[in-house]
């Protein structure tokens, strides 16, 4: 049974999700949202799009599209160590596909209340399934992280493992299964932005970045905004036993440092900070790890057992890659 687009609003996206702070005064159901940001913070905004085929292969159950969508766009907000407070939904579907809305809005709506985010608007169209979603969040004033703090002799911090969801998404295309498959495909399909890891290193951090299009490629983007270079130990790169169990040594190690898609964070610490930020997380659950150091001269380089070499700073594009249905 055709729904039309208010009643699709009223049904799936009405009441969804919380706000933590107080700030939301008008919600879904209005022509605008109303938000009063708390008393000394600043607003950060951030928009991402997917797109399936591209993003998510075609057919992928509405739940884990939502886990993809909802936890890629908060990852940003993680970046700036910006806390979270709402967001908006556009929709574009080619059909009204009842069964999948459904498991697409339960899931929204469950990660939506876990990290303490309101949907507050949005828009809902006809076309080929594209998704995009705005987020916002609080920070205060000269806090948020930024991509362009990096000196010289910063150390270089990754959260969480690398590699991971591009093994994922490598069993979903191939229609893989075994061992690994389950827990590669959870980190593809559904990746866990670190906003309380950014909180609690925000206070030593000089500059951070989540992991989207790749570690090299996305710590290029703080070199460049800090004009600076990077010295990487490919041996610390944090990689899962699943990853390594199943593609070996060599290929994950490829796939952490140009993979894409793990959505952790890459952060900068002074040497003498060091100290004060493992104090900081030494009850905290996430994996931090000490992956290499900012140099002066631009460029990545890869040091191991005395070698050293230049590598090319790639990544996935939007427009020199076929996505997901490469």
């Amino acid at each position: 049974m055709a729904v039309d687009e208010f009643e699709l609003i009223r049904h799936y996206f009405s009441d969804l999700g919380n706000d933590k702070s107080g700030s939301v005064r008008l919600s879904v159901g209005d022509d605008c949202a109303i938000i009063a940001p708390p008393a000394g913070y600043n607003l950060v905004v951030s928009i991402d799009t997917m797109v399936e085929g591209t993003h998510f292969p075609k057919g992928t159950p509405g739940d884990k599209v939502a886990s993809r969508l909802l936890g890629a766009a908060l990852s940003d907000l993680a970046a700036m160590a910006a806390v979270p407070a709402c967001f908006t939904l556009a929709l574009t579907l080619p059909e009204t596909d009842t069964v999948w809305l459904k498991a697409f809005s339960a899931r929204l709506s469950e990660l939506a209340s876990q990290y303490g985010v309101r949907l507050v608007g949005g828009d809902t169209t006809r076309g080929p399934l594209t998704l995009s979603i705005q987020v916002h969040g609080w920070t205060k004033p000269g806090k948020a992280l930024l991509r362009s703090g990096a000196q010289p002799g910063d150390r270089i911090f990754v959260t969480g493992t690398l590699g991971d969801s591009r093994g994922g998404l490598e069993t979903v295309l191939k229609h893989i299964t075994g061992e690994q498959v389950p827990y590669l495909q959870k980190r593809f399909f559904n990746p866990e932005p670190r906003l309380d890891t950014a909180l609690l290193v925000s206070d030593f951090a000089t500059s951070a970045i989540d992991i989207s299009d790749g570690l090299l490629a996305d710590l290029n983007h703080i070199l460049m905004a800090s004009k600076v270079g990077a010295m990487l130990h490919p041996t610390e790169l944090p990689v899962s036993q699943s990853l390594y169990r199943w593609v070996g040594e060599k290929q994950a190690r490829e796939w952490a440092l140009g993979g894409g898609e793990d959505f952790e964070l890459c952060f900068t610490v002074p040497l003498l900070a060091e100290p004060k930020l493992a104090w900081a997380l030494r009850e905290h659950d996430v994996a931090v790890t000490c992956i290499g150091q900012i140099t002066e001269a631009p460029g990545i380089v890869l040091a191991e057992e005395g070698k050293v070499w230049s590598v090319e700073p790639q990544g996935y594009n939007h427009f020199s890659e076929k996505g997901v249905n490469r």
